[in-house]
């Protein structure tokens, strides 16, 4: 991670593969962006692990769609990355959804994955 193109490459890689699983409704897709031991919150309880992240995913609405805005990142360690995001989760029968979102990515074995995930509502 030797300058600030390269971590915006990694967060948004990582952020776009989220993406495309959430759009596609494609729940254990979705689990795969993220540790085997990831914490998240999403707007209902907090979970552990992948199948609670593939439960939440699949518990969503079908047509839900996720846009992302990246405002921050910092590097907390040479395989550990934060970052910081606006999120817009659109529905086809209700009003959009509008979040902050703080992620923690970690490489593990040479791959990027989010290890926490916590949404906050914004207006």
């Amino acid at each position: 991670m030797d300058s600030m193109e390269d971590r915006r490459s990694i967060l948004r890689g990582v952020m776009d593969r989220w993406k495309a699983a959430v759009d596609g409704h494609l729940p254990e897709q979705a689990a795969a962006c993220f540790t085997e031991d990831a914490i998240f919150q999403g707007l209902h309880p907090y979970t552990v692990g992948r199948p609670g992240v593939a439960e939440y995913y699949e518990s969503q609405p079908l047509g839900l769609v996720a846009e992302y805005e990246l405002l921050e990142i910092r590097v907390l360690a040479e395989d550990a990355l934060l970052g910081y995001l606006y999120v817009d989760f659109s529905f086809t029968d209700r009003p959009t959804i509008r979040v902050a979102l703080g992620v923690v990515l970690r490489r593990i074995d040479g791959e990027w994955y989010i290890g926490h995930y916590q949404v906050a509502r914004r207006e």
